[in-house]
């Protein structure tokens, strides 16, 4: 229960009072303002509180984005304002020197509603909003868009105060920044329409968006199940099914922003449940593939490949740039320039294959096609699109003038996930003057993937695996603020994942290709888990745990090794140990932080919808 303090009798007609209730507070009634911050000091320490202008006027769902949102310490709309738990001492400083600098006055409401009895009208709630930023105090103010939130000084702005909330659907308005503002054409207007509705009748039911995911990912589950049939009318239930998870995968997100249930927690679960649902639908359709005597193992890892390097990308760029002082690009400008073109923003958001179009078409061509022309149409779109992205980001960073943080370098670092050997190299080669760190990371990764190409498990390819490490070593042996320094992590990502690919590929014995689909599906999961504690500022893993799992050159390393030293069949089998160690390791610490970061408090994050 959390606790709303009004600040004097409401108005007669006022629904304020039942408008507090329906949003879970239990309220309480200050005679006047000496009565605020006793009232504030007796509500038990693990409560939100409010205060509230008495004479508030607006729609319910402004109070509900000013006063519940859980991803904020503090946040006020006009005439309310909100503490969690971890910020009551900081508000309840400020409605002291507040009280104390107005001498002891506060509005207290005459009983016609109208202006303050024994004062001019004084927004008292407001002036503390005010000293709490002028302390340096964050104070998150939601944009309300149509929504009405006021504190009317007299009868005639009151009444016209209600009339403008009248004029406003409280409930359409909900709905509508329930969808997220930016989203791909086929999300936008193909399942978002009818999908926010479906968020709606979870949310009078009391189910949360944490329950909406888990449906969503047994509905893709299912729908790998039936792909792994190999018949028509499986992969026909698959396209389906595959629909019908990112329906519900797009309901999860609308259900939070509907009805403010963010959390830590849920941010997480939402976005590797994404990534597991896509990949066990890549298993699921090499599986029936299979059944139907089409080997495409090489074609669903290498489609794993693409995709998780293309996030790194992104992710990569975002983080460089996150505090970038200085930003500025002609390339960004004219990007800017044809977002002011309707039709120009929705095919450039088409052909970069967001998560909504490249689902429907792996639906699709599941449906109509066989998995083996499933997978080159996604290997097609996913290169196109990788290359369209990567090219304008490269011209950005090469055209802007920004000098870069440390905290954007330290990012950059987390994301290489350098191991124990890169750490060794390091210690003997200070005062070492390295070249470019992008130019250096390309070449350990040439120097790696293109002998494992030319002779597969042999020792040249041992060598390139060793020239590797010591060139990854050289590429972050300095901070990597340099201008093309982001795409230091997607090279590495593409150096190993690339050599699992193409040494099981080489082995071409059943079972190895499935193995290290495993193999790069764990590592995967532990980089985009690195990605995620780093935009929710929780930092990287731990070092124990890089260094457990070999990081990205000790795992090179040792597949180079195992692909010399075993025949085909037992290298199989060493990349299915090793995939194995290394997912019960990952998970069971990624698991381990974030349900305790859940329980801990950590501030909720999750993306924004489109302003009310």
């Amino acid at each position: 229960m959390s606790t709303a303090i009004l600040t004097g009798q409401p108005v007669p007609g006022s629904s304020i009072e039942t408008d507090l209730r329906s949003l879970g507070f239990d309220v309480r009634i200050a005679d006047d303002a000496a009565d605020v911050g006793p009232l504030l000091a007796r509500v038990p320490g693990e409560q939100r509180v409010a205060v509230v202008d008495a004479r508030f006027v607006g729609h319910p769902h402004a109070l509900r984005l000013g006063l519940t949102d859980p991803r904020f310490p503090l946040a006020a709309v006009p005439g309310a304002v909100t503490a969690q738990p971890a910020a009551r001492s900081v508000l309840t400083g400020a409605v002291d020197r507040e009280y104390a600098t107005s001498g002891g006055t506060a509005p207290a409401v005459d009983a016609l509603g109208g202006s303050p009895a024994d004062a001019p009208a004084d927004h008292f709630v407001d002036r503390v909003v005010t000293a709490l930023e002028a302390q340096g105090a964050d104070v998150r103010h939601p944009e309300l868009g149509s929504l009405v939130a006021t504190v009317p000084d007299d009868p005639q702005t009151r009444n016209e105060a209600r009339q403008a909330v009248a004029a406003v659907d409280d409930e359409a308005v909900r709905l509508k920044s329930a969808v997220k503002a930016r989203d791909g054409f086929f999300t936008t207007f193909c399942i978002s329409p009818y999908s926010r509705y479906i968020a709606r009748w979870c949310a009078r039911r009391g189910l949360t968006p944490n329950q909406v995911t888990t449906a969503s990912l047994l509905t893709a589950l299912i729908a790998a199940g039936s792909a792994a049939t190999g018949t028509r009318a499986g992969f026909v239930a698959a396209g389906v099914l595959l629909i019908a998870s990112f329906v519900l995968d797009c309901t999860d997100g609308q259900l939070a922003r509907y009805s403010l249930q963010y959390s830590t927690l849920g941010a997480w679960l939402d976005a590797t449940f994404d990534r597991a649902k896509e990949y066990a639908y890549y298993a699921g359709l090499a599986l029936g593939a299979a059944r139907g005597g089409d080997d495409v193992w090489a074609l669903a890892l290498g489609a794993m490949v693409l995709q998780t390097c293309r996030h790194v990308v992104d992710f990569s760029f975002n983080e460089a740039n996150h505090d970038a002082e200085a930003n500025t690009s002609p390339t960004a400008a004219l990007s800017d320039r044809l977002d002011s073109v309707g039709w120009t923003v929705w095919l450039r958001r088409m052909i970069v294959l967001p998560i909504g179009e490249r689902w429907a078409m792996i639906a699709v061509l599941t449906a109509l096609t066989t998995p083996r022309i499933t997978f080159y149409a996604l290997l097609i779109g996913c290169a196109f699109a990788a290359t369209y992205t990567t090219a304008g980001r490269v011209l950005r960073s090469v055209t802007r003038k920004a000098r870069r943080t440390d905290r954007a370098a330290q990012a950059l670092a987390d994301l290489a996930d350098s191991g124990p050997l890169v750490e060794l190299v390091l210690r003997k080669a200070r005062g070492t003057n390295p070249g470019p760190a992008v130019l250096t990371a390309a070449a350990g990764a040439v120097l790696v993937v293109g002998p494992a190409l030319l002779w597969g498990a042999a020792w040249q390819t041992v060598l390139g695996a060793i020239a590797y490490v010591l060139m990854s070593a050289v590429a972050v042996q300095r901070p990597l603020k340099g201008a093309l320094d982001w795409l230091v992590p997607p090279l590495f990502r593409a150096a190993e994942y690339g050599t699992v690919l193409v040494l099981a590929a080489k082995a071409d014995v059943n079972g190895v290709l499935p193995a290290a689909f495993g193999l790069v599906a764990a590592v995967a999961y532990h980089h985009y888990d690195t990605v995620y504690r780093i935009r929710g500022d929780a930092g990287a893993p731990p070092a124990w745990l890089v260094r457990a799992i070999g990081g990205h050159e000790g795992r090179t390393l040792l597949v180079t090794v195992l692909a010399l030293a075993l025949t085909a069949s037992q290298f199989g089998v060493a990349l299915t140990v090793l995939a194995v160690a290394v997912a019960l390791v990952v998970l069971f610490e990624s698991i381990r932080f974030w349900v305790s970061a859940h329980q801990g408090g950590a501030p909720a994050v999750h993306d924004e919808g489109e302003p009310a």
